[in-house]
């Protein structure tokens, strides 16, 4: 037999529902130098959700004619990176020879594998005007079978990817399978990725089944299990949880997950490994100048104090 003492039971809304929300993150403000970011993942709280190992919410940030982003060359080991834009423009380049011109609503997938370097900077073309540039970039740890993959880059242009609506709710599928339809992004773990606008008033219900999924509120204010959330807080949910939620106001969100990692993660710097000593090579790598240069560019972040 236990006992507990009189208290109010956890996780439970004024209805008496149990809420699918299983933790509440909000994100820390980093200043990069040229913008800000409000870095979701990794946190306090959580390191991953799904194999998504970090996530950040760039801008908005506002550019006068002649500023931009510069993040000079710098590598990367072990995962993949996400870019998705919703305003303004970045010219992705990396070791490989790859430039893109990354814009709104197109998917940059790049996957590092055993080393890869790139650099992110306004174009010239975006640096001749006003700008206002606001994004999200995501990490995603690799499988340990994939971690020392060859690296690649892929670029999804936005009609690429798929779109529905859904009585108010503008979804798009930007990678995995969700709502019934499948994203033509190629992933090395099962996933999932899907941006969402809903108008005031609307609701959605979550057709989305992975082991783990988080909503991350980018704009507005929804309703969900008769609590509110405002723009900047990612709302980890309960496996296996029904979740339908209502817009307050104009709300652009994303739902990230999907299946664990087949064990814990290293993260340090730019890097993230499964193995401490794979993290220590590519310090050292790093330092002695061994990793692949991006053609054209002679600048470069260097490694941080050990």
């Amino acid at each position: 037999m236990s006992w507990l003492p009189d208290a109010e039971p956890q996780c439970v809304d004024h209805a008496g529902d149990v809420s699918p929300v299983e933790l509440i993150i909000e994100p820390k403000s980093r200043d990069l130098g040229d913008f800000e970011v409000r870095r979701v993942l990794p946190s306090g709280k959580r390191q991953m959700v799904g194999p998504f190992i970090f996530f950040d919410h760039m801008g908005p940030a506002h550019f006068q004619p002649g500023q931009g982003i510069d993040v000079r060359p710098h590598p990367h080991i072990g995962l993949a990176t996400v870019t998705y834009l919703y305003t303004g423009s970045i010219l992705h380049r990396d070791s490989l020879g790859c430039t893109q011109l990354i814009t709104p609503g197109a998917i940059n997938w790049m996957t590092a594998g055993r080393g890869i370097t790139h650099s992110e900077r306004s174009s010239d073309q975006a640096r001749q005007q006003l700008q206002v540039l606001e994004g999200l970039q995501l990490w995603v740890a690799l499988p340990t079978e994939y971690e020392e993959v060859e690296p690649s880059f892929v670029h999804y242009p936005p009609e690429a990817l798929p779109e529905l609506d859904r009585d108010g709710a503008r979804i798009r599928v930007l990678a995995g399978t969700a709502f019934g339809v499948d994203s033509p992004v190629k992933t090395l773990s099962p996933l999932v990725y899907v941006d969402v606008a809903l108008h005031p008033g609307k609701t959605l219900a979550l057709d989305i089944n992975y082991s783990e999924r988080a909503i991350y509120i980018v704009k507005g204010r929804i309703t969900l299990a008769g609590e509110s959330y405002e723009a900047g807080r990612m709302l980890v949910l309960v496996k296996g949880s029904e979740v339908s939620l209502r817009a307050e106001e104009e709300t652009q969100l994303v739902v990230v997950g999907g299946e664990p990692l087949d064990g814990p993660r290293i993260a340090w710097w730019n890097f993230v490994s499964s193995s401490r000593e794979r993290i220590e090579l590519a310090k050292a790598d790093w330092e002695a100048g061994r990793f692949a240069q991006v053609p054209g560019e002679t600048e470069f972040i260097p490694l941080p104090e050990r």
